[in-house]
């Protein structure tokens, strides 16, 4: 099979598996879990994307399949509870590699944060960021893939 031809069958399968991933994952908000007697008591995840980058504080261009010519992509990540100050952690992970981990906060009451990280061509296949806190609970995963 043609590199051109592997390239495109990732993208392929990355962009079902973000699919069946994003219809099938509880979020935050959803589990009973991060409540104390009805109270919220963690941030709870409005939504998350992968994008191209970020303007005025929302995603521009999003996406799940990415050229390595673009040099940067972007994890950005919306809460739209959060009880207390805090830190929520986005882990990339190259090939279930990890790849890099940065600490970001989040300030009462709502809350948007991003992170990104510069590609090389070292970089291209399937990449996933999870979106955890500071005790690795795991509010969203981001599945996506880096191409020529």
């Amino acid at each position: 099979m043609h590199e051109r031809s592997k390239i495109y069958l990732y993208s392929i399968i990355f962009l079902i598996a973000a699919v069946v991933s994003d219809s099938n994952y509880s979020r935050a908000g959803e589990n009973e879990a991060h409540k104390i007697n009805g109270n919220i008591k963690t941030p709870v995840i409005n939504y998350a994307v992968m994008c191209e980058g970020v303007k005025n504080h929302e995603p521009v261009n999003k996406a799940t399949v990415f050229s390595v010519v673009k040099k940067k992509v972007f994890c950005f990540t919306d809460f739209n509870v959060v009880p207390e100050k805090t830190h929520i952690y986005h882990r990339w992970y190259r090939e279930d590699k990890p790849a890099a981990k940065v600490k970001l906060k989040l300030q009462p009451p709502r809350w948007s944060t991003f992170s990104s990280i510069q590609l090389r061509e070292s970089d291209i296949g399937p990449w996933r960021v999870e979106v955890t806190d500071q005790n690795g609970y795991v509010f969203y995963i981001l599945r996506f893939s880096i191409t020529n």
